[in-house]
C-alpha cells in the first residue's frame, strides 16, 4: 500500500516562494505517476499539476503555469511542487496524489484518476 505525507506548507507573502514536497512509501515511485490537487476554503478540490513516471512529461492547471514547477526524485521517493510569485488566490490545503503509471505516457486531471493520496499540507498566502 502506498502511503504519502506532505511537508514544507507554510504561511507566505504575495510574492514569495515556497516549495513543498511528498515523500512516498510502501511501492517504488518509479511504478507511479503523480500529481499535485488544493483545496481552497469552500472550494472543491482542484487539480494543480502532473508529472509522468519518467519525468518526460508534465502538465499544469492554467492558473499556475509559468509560476509551479513539479518535479520528482525517483531514487528518493520524493515529488515536489515549487511555487514561485505566490498569489493569496494559491492559498489552501495541498495534496499529493499518485497512481499507476500509464503504460502510453498519458497524465490525469482527475481526483478519480488517482488511487492514492496525503493527507495534505496547508499553504497560506497573505496579500
Amino acid at each position: 500500500q502506498v502511503q504519502l505525507v506532505e511537508s514544507g506548507g507554510g504561511l507566505v507573502q504575495a510574492g514569495d516562494s515556497l516549495r513543498v514536497s511528498c515523500a512516498a512509501s510502501g511501492g517504488s515511485a518509479s511504478s507511479l505517476d503523480m500529481g499535485w490537487f488544493r483545496q481552497a476554503p469552500g472550494k472543491e478540490r482542484e487539480f494543480v499539476a502532473a508529472i509522468s513516471w519518467s519525468s518526460s512529461t508534465t502538465y499544469y492547471a492554467d492558473s499556475v503555469q509559468g509560476r509551479f514547477t513539479i518535479s520528482r526524485v525517483n531514487a528518493a521517493n520524493t515529488l515536489y511542487l515549487q511555487m514561485n510569485s505566490l498569489k493569496p488566490e494559491d492559498t489552501g490545503v495541498y495534496y499529493c496524489a499518485a497512481r499507476p503509471r500509464d503504460s502510453r505516457g498519458r497524465l490525469y486531471l482527475g481526483e478519480s484518476d488517482y488511487d492514492y493520496w496525503g493527507q495534505g499540507t496547508q499553504v497560506t498566502v497573505s496579500s
